[in-house]
C-alpha cells in the first residue's frame, strides 16, 4: 500500500469536512460547526428539509444538495467534481456524526482516493454519549450501530459477539426495543443493559437493569423516541461451556445459512476451542 498524506494548508482542491450535527438540543451546536457551515460553498445533507430548519435557526445561507443512500452512488462523482473545482463540501447527516449510518463513508473514500483534504470536525456522537453517563465500563467498548431486524439474523449476529469483553453499543427502533432484548437474552443471559432514550431532548431516560428486567419493564411500559441499547460485556463466568449449548448454537447458525463447517468454526473460536474436537462432538449427537 502506498502511503498518502493530504494537508488542508496544501489547498490544490477543495475541502470535504465533515460536520456533526446536534442529536437533538440545537444549543449542542458548536460555533466551529456554525462557521464550517457559513463557510463552505456546499452542504450535502441526508435530508435538506431537516438540515434546512437548522441552517435557518443559525441563519446559514449555504446552498443544499442532497445525498443519502438512494442516490448517493449517483451523486458522488458530482462532488467529487466540485471538490477537484477548488470549491469546499460539508457533508452532514440528519443527526450526530457523519459517515457513520449515512453513506458518507463512500463520499470520504472517493475523496482520499483523489487526494482531496478530509476535515471532520468533532462534534455529538449518540453512541459515546450514552455510553459515558450509562454506568457501564466505557473501555472498551464497541459501537455496533442499527442490527438486523429479523429474528434469526439477529440471534445469529449476538451469537457472534456473545464472548465479546467489550460494552456493545446498538441502535434500535422503540418499537422492536422488547423484541430485541428478548433475543439478546437467549443468546447472552441476564447481563446488565441500560436503554438510553431521546438523548439530549426534554424526555433524555436512562433505565437501568438486567435484560430480563427491562423485558418486564417493557411490557408496562411501552417506549417512545430515538434509543439506543448499551450491554455489558461478557465476563469469564459468563461463558461456562457446561451450560451452553454447543450444538443448538451451530445448529441456529446453520439454520441461518451458514455451512455446517463455517459455523463451526465460528463456535469454536468464539469458545476457544479445537475446530476438530467440536466438529467431532457435532457429528455425534
Amino acid at each position: 500500500m502506498q502511503i498518502q498524506r493530504s494537508f488542508k494548508g496544501e489547498k490544490k482542491t477543495g475541502v470535504l469536512y465533515l460536520v456533526p450535527t446536534p442529536i437533538g438540543n440545537r444549543e449542542d451546536m458548536s460555533y466551529r460547526m456554525v462557521q464550517t457551515l457559513k463557510d463552505v460553498d456546499l452542504i450535502a445533507a441526508e435530508d435538506t428539509r431537516n438540515t434546512g430548519l437548522l441552517l435557518k435557526h443559525f441563519e446559514i445561507g449555504t446552498p443544499q444538495t442532497s445525498f443519502h443512500e438512494h442516490n448517493a452512488q449517483e451523486k458522488i462523482p458530482d462532488l467529487i467534481a466540485h471538490l477537484e473545482s477548488g470549491k469546499d463540501l460539508a457533508q452532514v447527516s440528519d443527526a450526530g456524526l457523519p459517515s457513520i449510518s449515512d453513506p458518507g463513508h463512500d463520499l470520504v473514500k472517493a475523496a482520499i482516493e483523489r487526494e482531496i483534504p478530509v476535515v471532520a470536525v468533532p462534534g455529538p456522537s449518540a453512541g459515546i454519549t450514552g455510553l459515558i453517563a450509562s454506568g457501564l465500563a466505557p473501555q472498551p467498548h464497541i459501537f455496533y450501530g442499527f442490527l438486523p431486524r429479523k429474528e434469526g439474523q439477529q440471534k445469529a449476529f449476538f451469537q457472534e459477539k456473545v464472548a465479546y469483553p467489550e460494552t456493545q453499543i446498538f441502535y434500535e427502533s422503540p418499537h422492536r426495543v422488547k423484541a430485541t432484548l428478548e433475543n439478546m437474552l437467549a443468546v447472552y443471559g441476564d447481563r446488565p443493559v441500560v436503554l438510553v432514550r431521546e438523548l439530549t431532548k426534554i424526555y433524555e431516560e436512562y433505565t437501568r437493569g438486567s435484560i430480563s428486567e427491562l423485558v418486564a419493564f417493557l411490557e408496562e411500559n411501552p417506549l417512545k423516541g430515538e434509543c439506543l441499547l448499551i450491554v455489558e460485556g461478557a465476563k469469564e463466568e459468563d461463558l461456562d461451556l457446561e451450560e451452553v449449548d454447543l450444538i443448538q448454537e451451530i445448529d441456529a447458525l446453520v439454520k441461518d445459512g451458514m455451512k455446517k463447517n463455517q459455523a463451526i468454526k465460528q463456535v469454536a473460536k468464539h469458545y476457544g476451542l479445537q475446530k476438530s474436537e467440536l466438529y467431532a462432538q457435532y457429528h455425534q449427537e
